[in-house]
Parts: C-alpha cells; structure tokens; sequence
C-alpha cells in the first residue's frame, strides 16, 4: 500500500476575510443568537408553565423552538469565534459531528413542519376527533420519529462522508462544515456522496414539503365547502397562518440550497443561503408564532403580570 497525505485538520475561512466586517458581523450575528436563545426560550418556557398550552399544537412547537436552539448552536457559536481570530481550524472528527448535528436537527426540523401541517389538519377538518387522534402517545410517537428520521439521515451522510479521502487543501470556503464545501476537497470519489445529497436528502425535504401542501389543500378544501361563514373560514385559518410563515422562510432556502446538489456550486451562494435558514430562520420563528397568536401572547402576559405582582409583594 502507498504512502498517502491525510488531511486531520481544516480551516473554516468564514463569511470574510475583512477585519473591519468581522466585527460588525460579530455583533450582528450574536445579537441574532441571543434573540434565537431568549424567543425560543421564552415559547419554551411558556408551554411548560401554562397548562392551557399542553395541547398537540403546542407540543409540536415546543418541539420546533427546542430544534431551533439546537440548530443555531451547532453552528453560530464557532462562527462567532471564527470572527476574532485570523484562522479557524477543527478537526476532521469535529468537522463531521458538525455536519452530523447539523443535518440531524435541519432534517428533524423539516419532517416536523409536516407533522404540524397534519395536526392542523386533523383539528380543522376532523375536530370532533381530534382528541382520539392526536392523543398523547399519538404526539410523543410522531416526535419520536421525527426525531429519529432526522438522527437517521444525518447518520448516513457522516458515515458515508467519513469514508472520503482528504489529501489537502484543507481550507473549507464556509463558515460550518457541510457536505457540499467538504466534497470540494476530497481527493476520492464523491458520486455516492451526490446521489444520496440528490436523493435521500431530496426526499426527506421534499417529502413533508409536499405532505404539507396537500395538508393545506385538504383544509382550504374543506373550509370552502363544508364551512358557510367567511368569518368562521377566517377564524379557522388564521391558526395556520404562522405554521405556513415559518414553511415559507425555512423551505425557500432549503430547498434552493439542497436539491440542485453539485460540488461545483458557487460558495458564496451557499454561504448566503446557509446563513439564511441556520441563523436567520430560528430567530424569525418564535417572533412569528408570538405576535401571531393570541394564546401564546396571553399566556406570557399571564406570566408577566404575575412577576411583577410577585416583585411588588
């Protein structure tokens, strides 16, 4: 066997190479990743302390500002750090945990937009059996699974990428270790690598994508015949309309970023993409569900009000 050179260590080359940008994106992108852990927290914390809210539509969104904090750490915080140093390096085995992470709670995310799409579904066109069908173990199994899909596919693209021979250069043009970028520097053969990117990936954020939209067919369908009162149509639709906000701004970039997989595509429309829906996106998510909804926005009232009557005491 041959003497071959093996890349151990990569350097993250980021979002810029400019001192002076590094700093204002330092503070923009930190104070974004505040706002991601305080809003999602806060839905959090909300749920969990107002027993009006454990209910299957809530449950779901505990699951989805759970992901979001999740997701924004895998990648912001080496981010940040990469801002106050001139090179920022991680190891192949931090390299691929990252991609793994990231893929894991990304895919969850989307199989869990579906979900949710369902339990709309079931509780405006089905809502005398609503209860039956979205009982408790019925929510706790399709969390599992969510969970369990999104921990699965991410499994694959780590094993499969592991398998890559890295023979240098070993700088990533990305701010995070992702598939496409890290495909660019193998020296092996990454075919396998794109047809699962292209399929597997493809189907596991097409699939909900779809289930979603049908979802949505069903409901608009049935409040347009089945529902006689534009008010009552209104009234029905309107809890859905931060679930369909929060598909829209997260499948627009996933999908234009992931499903023309080539290793030859330009970095920095990936960066920019990446950017959107692994930091913009978790921030823009609670702030959608909280000034949308009224319940939430009671309940932290509730919770407010209590505080300060407890100060005053």
């Amino acid at each position: 066997m041959k003497n071959r050179t093996e890349v151990t260590e990569f350097i993250l080359l980021g979002l810029t190479k400019d001192y002076r940008l590094k700093q204002v994106f330092f503070t923009f992108f930190l104070l974004f990743y505040v706002t991601c852990l305080l809003g999602n927290g806060a839905i959090l914390g909300v749920i969990l302390a107002d027993f009006r809210l454990h209910t299957p539509m809530y449950f779901f969104l505990g699951n989805l500002s759970g992901l979001d904090i999740c997701y924004s750490t895998v990648t912001v915080p080496k981010m940040l750090s990469g801002f106050l140093r001139n090179h920022q390096s991680i190891s192949l085995i931090g390299c691929l945990t990252q991609l793994h992470f990231f893929h894991f709670l990304g895919s969850s995310e989307a199989v869990l937009l579906g979900v949710m799409a369902y339990d709309r579904y079931v509780a405006i066109c089905h809502p005398l059996r609503y209860t039956l069908i979205m009982s408790k173990w019925a929510c706790i199994t399709l969390a599992g699974a969510t969970w369990a899909a999104g921990f699965f596919h991410a499994l694959m693209h780590t094993v499969v990428t592991s398998q890559l021979w890295f023979c240098g250069p070993n700088l990533i043009a990305h701010f995070f270790c992702d598939i496409k970028p890290l495909l660019k520097l193998a020296c092996s053969s990454t075919t396998l690598n794109l047809i699962l990117l292209k399929l597997v990936t493809g189907s596991i954020a097409l699939s909900p994508f779809f289930f979603t939209l049908l979802s949505y067919f069903y409901i608009i369908s049935f409040l347009f015949f089945k529902v006689q009162s534009w008010r009552n149509r209104w009234k029905a639709f309107s809890t859905c309309a931060s679930h369909l906000s929060v598909v829209a701004i997260f499948y627009i970039p996933v999908l234009s970023n992931y499903m023309v997989a080539s290793a030859s595509d330009s970095s920095e429309n990936d960066m920019i993409i990446s950017v959107l829906y692994s930091v913009i996106t978790p921030v823009l998510n609670p702030l959608i569900y909280t000034l949308r909804n009224q319940e939430v926005k009671l309940a932290i009232k509730k919770i407010l009000n209590k505080k300060v009557h407890f100060e005053r005491d």
